[in-house]
């Protein structure tokens, strides 16, 4: 099929108009407006700042002209438009990816290993302007949005080499005359649809394993954090990956989604998000029996036991709860804290969050950015203002910032109970409820009362205990007086109603390979 617009790479586009409602203080606004244009432009000479879709290694608009604003959430700043892509550009993304895959997956292992290497080495070497361009269309702090590059990137090359170990089987035979063998074979075209929290870590951990096995991909970036996406496609294609192995398309998520479901062309479904979105994937994949692999939401909860160190408690949650202003699925939604040391942990925990540094993630020293957007805000006010309602205390927070926007202040409550809506659902904001409980049996109780099973973390110091109730956790992931545990090197995923499958590691491997077994027979004949 030729596509119908083949543009050119470089395109104008008016960056940073000012959004009419929701302003930042004014004189915080012109400074981190002088030093995020400054950002924006270094971005756009760098080639890294794209604005149009990926199809079959062309740079496109969307085929009726449309776009759609990304804004930076710390300002409401619009930093550039990308087209508001559907179902036509998304076929023709499909039948790109398609028409790579035979030559791609017949590529020698090696060979596909060296184009992921090289992948890695340039995310590398532009981890600096990466980092500012997360932190410009999602807000995290630029230290942590620097992180995520090299997590993300870790991927990259975790599967360049892992590409060279997906091995087969031989089957000792039940016939003397036979000989039996098992081959592993990508599954084929893969459509990614990821999530705007790690706008560029959900994509490289689900597009490095697939590419690894041959496969190619159609990825759909959030709309809200489209830039990321395309600086990494354009990375791939200067990686020497060829055009078609890597799409891009963004724009109006219905009709993407509905059009990956649609094709019989797309033989895999890989997908970060919520969990009611995750339902209706699993759903529409049904018809043309695709593979899926689905991390969806959390409700962490993070166990403080009356035998825990104190320090090491306090450090790791406050880690598993704000990190990305508590926008993440991993993030501690609830935290069970043992009635014997409740009151010292509440004082230190509460201390160590007013020291968080709230601001435009540009600024030295901030620990927490904005908020996504005004919806994330008023979610996050709307669970506070349960919680308070039926018995919950503030200890911290609880309002907007001072700074405006969509900036939230760092917020523990105490005396939550576990029928409150903050307990039962993602709140995905800088909310810490604080909830007490006498026993571990009661812990564990709580704990697992929940339709979510993703993350889970314990703070004690009973070598007996953490081997026990890790156990009886009903989770995917227990981290252990620890709260950032995530690597590209450990399977990544849930349980129950939390996702199918597993990312990272060797096994995130699996989830794109299909198993052939092939029968020899006559083997005796000379």
């Amino acid at each position: 099929m030729t596509f119908r617009a083949s543009l050119m790479s470089a395109r104008s586009v008016k960056l940073f108009t000012h959004l009419p409602s929701m302003q930042a203080p004014p004189l915080f606004s012109r400074q981190i407006s002088m030093d995020v244009k400054s950002f924006a432009s270094r971005l756009s000479s760098s080639g890294l700042l794209r604005s149009q879709g990926l199809i079959g290694g062309k740079w496109s608009d969307a085929y009726d002209g449309k776009t759609i604003q990304v804004h930076n959430p710390a300002t409401g700043e619009v930093i550039t438009t990308v087209p508001c892509m559907g179902q036509m550009e998304t076929n023709d993304a499909i039948s790109s990816a398609y028409g790579a895959f035979n030559s791609w997956s017949k590529l020698a292992a090696a060979e596909r290993s060296k184009c992921l290497r090289k992948w890695y080495d340039l995310l590398i070497s532009h981890k600096e302007e990466l980092g500012q361009l997360i932190t410009l269309e999602q807000g995290k702090p630029l230290k942590e949005a620097i992180g995520e590059v090299s997590y993300g990137a870790g991927f990259i090359e975790l599967y360049a080499e892992e590409a060279k170990r997906v091995y087969g089987d031989i089957i000792p035979p039940t016939l003397s005359d036979r000989r039996l063998f098992v081959l592993k074979q990508p599954v084929g075209v893969v459509g990614a649809i990821t999530p705007w929290n790690f706008p560029l870590a959900m994509i490289t951990r689900k597009v490095g394993p697939a590419l690894a096995c041959g496969c190619t991909v159609v990825i759909k970036p959030s709309e809200l954090t489209p830039l990321t996406a395309l600086a990494a496609a354009e990375l791939s294609l200067q990686a020497g990956i060829p055009p078609g192995v890597v799409n891009v398309v963004m724009g109006n998520a219905s009709a993407i989604g509905d059009a990956l479901l649609a094709s019989s062309q797309v033989r895999k479904i890989t997908f970060t998000g919520s969990t009611a979105v995750g339902k209706k994937l699993m759903a529409g994949a049904a018809a043309t029996v695709k593979k899926v692999s689905l991390e969806l939401g959390g409700n962490a909860p993070c166990i403080v036991f009356d035998d825990a160190d104190l320090d090491v408690a306090v450090k790791g949650t406050l880690a598993a709860k704000f990190r990305n202003t508590g926008q993440t699925c991993v993030c501690a939604n609830r935290i069970l804290v043992q009635e014997g040391i409740y009151d010292k942990f509440r004082d230190a925990f509460a201390k160590a969050v007013q020291n968080m540094q709230v601001g435009n993630g540009f600024s030295e020293g901030v620990a927490q950015g904005p908020l996504i957007n005004e919806a994330a805000v008023q979610k996050v006010e709307s669970f506070i203002q349960d919680a308070i309602s039926k018995g919950a205390k503030v200890v911290l927070g609880a309002k907007r910032h001072s700074l405006g926007m969509t900036f939230y202040e760092p917020t523990v409550l105490s005396d939550v109970k576990n029928d409150m809506l903050i307990a039962r659902e993602e709140v995905f904001g800088p909310v810490a409820p604080l909830l007490r409980f006498k026993t571990e049996d009661e812990a564990i109780r709580i704990a697992n009362d929940t339709n979510a099973g993703l993350a889970s973390y314990i703070f004690t110091n009973n070598v007996q205990r953490s081997w026990r109730v890790s156990e009886a956790l009903e989770y995917g992931l227990v981290g252990v007086n620890e709260g950032l545990i995530s690597t590209e090197v450990a399977p990544f995923g849930g349980v129950k109603q939390s996702g199918l499958g597993r990312e990272g590691s060797k096994y995130g491997m699996d989830e794109y390979l299909e198993v052939k077994y092939v029968c020899l027979g006559n083997m005796s004949s000379n």
